[in-house]
């Protein structure tokens, strides 16, 4: 069998773990190979061992059958290896051509930059595997959809044959998902190879030749995806069956905790994103927000957790109004933020796993002592959380940008749910997670219900809007234009909403 990858006994450790335990993993010519595993399972570790950013202590890597030294991402690329990671390394203010041919730049006489040339390359590429990227546009200015396929053209203007993917669908709506398997059958139609790091098994299951299972660093099993199914995939991956249907009873929604009236939001380039809206969410029920990506959504949940200023109309938490709250007065009056960008709003990435988890709590006793920081109460309610949470990390001294990104979710919506918010907001609480994961945390969510607080649900995943909410409300163009039930919907019918159509007596109609 001639494989362009071979991975063979990989062993990475860092200080008091270690990520992958002698595992093996080869990939064909023309293949799409997924790479599951559970959140801190070491699958992006063992991705950055064969891009070059990590040195494994063991084991041999092989491209197309010769052994390999690759020292360095640069290596990598010369042997035609790219790699798209989770989370972006784009200048925002660069435009797409810059940002693609930064670092390889095409010049006339060896030192002025042919713009012009880039240009062209960059166009023929994206028009060759039908990307759809303006070479032109400012990198701030596109989607994250749009965003990721610049970061796909940067691999293949390097040349690139073999692709790494590191959870690319996290960020995307479903009709960029759609879009981008399209993209992944070009590129192996064009000879490419791809490994994709995945959580989502419906994707595995459409679009997978043969999947590699890793558990706690340790290699399970290598099969073809024709044969399987989800259930079974789960299973291999977190060791126990997984329930994909979200248990809960009939909620008993009481009185009104947020209602919002008239509000008026304007967005970074000051256009009003959030257009009139009103919305209630009321104590012992979860409101979900389904909605296209751009329409409002982080318009909205930025002011009313005070990180966006409100143009008109009011925000009310239990009849206090907080439209023109700071934000630490809006988290004392009761509001708790999971937000969509860990990174940027979640986390301090280089502080302490420990430290991050009173981020909101800090000044207060105990974890404040004459104005000095109390670190043995702070590690103390650190380890609390870390246990009941399930956050794998090896202390609580971790710096937080060491764990997993699912860890790190788990760790904010931990340090969130512990302070009982008559509030919850959580905004794409699950992107990027596990299955397992993905379970505890709506377990989470509804606990949180039952115990009779408001929760308002922010995702781009429709099976999660109709799986855990009581009621959704639909978002197009900065307006709530429909409340459905979860229990009648169908994604069908969320989908032609959120492009802000009506579906009446089996016609279509603009809204």
């Amino acid at each position: 069998m001639d494989y362009v990858i071979e991975m063979l006994d990989i062993r990475k450790e860092f200080p008091g773990i270690v990520a992958n335990d002698n595992i093996t993993l080869q990939l064909k010519k023309g293949e799409i190979h997924a790479l599951l595993g559970e959140n801190g399972a070491g699958k992006s570790t063992l991705m950055n061992v064969l891009f070059g950013l990590y040195q494994p202590e063991k084991g041999e890597i092989k491209v197309r059958g010769e052994k390999v030294k690759i020292t360095s991402p640069n290596v990598a690329n010369d042997l035609g290896i790219g790699m798209v990671h989770q989370h972006f390394m784009l200048v925002d203010t660069f435009t797409v051509t810059e940002n693609i041919v930064l670092g390889n730049e095409p010049n006339v006489l060896g030192t002025v930059v042919d713009m012009k040339r880039a240009e062209r390359q960059v166009q023929e590429i994206s028009d060759r595997y039908g990307l759809k990227v303006d070479p032109k546009a400012k990198i701030a200015d596109i989607s994250v959809g749009m965003q990721q396929r610049v970061e796909i053209l940067k691999t293949l203007y390097r040349g690139a044959e073999i692709l790494i993917f590191d959870e690319p669908t996290a960020v995307l709506t479903p009709q960029e998902i759609k879009e981008l398997i399209q993209i992944f059958r070009t590129l192996i139609a064009e000879g490419k190879s791809i490994i994709l790091i995945t959580h989502k098994l419906k994707e595995i299951i459409e679009v997978c030749d043969r999947v590699t299972v890793i558990r706690k660093g340790v290699g399970i099993d290598t099969l073809d995806v024709e044969g399987t199914t989800p259930t079974q995939l789960a299973s291999l991956m977190v060791g126990r069956e997984v329930t994909f249907k979200t248990d809960k009873t009939e909620a008993t929604p009481k009185h009104n905790v947020l209602e919002i009236s008239k509000l008026n939001v304007k967005d970074s380039r000051g256009v009003t994103a959030v257009k009139d809206l009103d919305l209630t969410v009321r104590a012992g029920e979860i409101v979900g927000i389904a909605g296209v990506d751009g329409n409002g959504q982080s318009e909205l949940i930025e002011a009313i957790t005070g990180l966006r200023k409100v143009s008109s109309g009011s925000i009310k938490l239990n009849d206090q109004d907080l439209s023109s709250y700071k934000t630490r007065k809006i988290t004392e009056a009761g509001v708790g933020h999971i937000p969509q960008d860990r990174h940027k709003h979640g986390l301090v990435l280089d502080f302490p796993i420990g430290d991050n988890m009173v981020l909101q709590t800090y000044y207060h006793k105990p974890y404040s002592k004459y104005s000095l920081m109390n670190n043995k109460e702070i590690n103390k309610q650190a380890k609390k959380l870390i246990q009941e949470f399930d956050v794998r990390t090896p202390s609580e001294n971790t710096p937080a940008r060491a764990l997993s990104g699912g860890n790190q979710q788990k760790a904010i919506i931990g340090r969130e749910v512990d302070r009982d918010p008559d509030l919850l907001i959580a905004a794409q609480p699950t992107r990027g997670l596990d299955v397992g994961a993905i379970e505890f945390i709506h377990k989470r969510l509804i606990e949180q219900r039952d115990n009779g607080k408001a929760v308002l649900l922010v995702s781009f995943e429709l099976e999660e809007i109709i799986n855990v909410s009581d009621r959704i409300a639909v978002i197009y163009d900065g307006n709530i234009i429909e409340i459905v039930d979860p229990k009648t919907t169908t994604e069908q019918e969320l989908g032609l909403l959120m492009a802000g159509s009506k579906n009446k007596a089996g016609e279509t109609e603009n809204v």
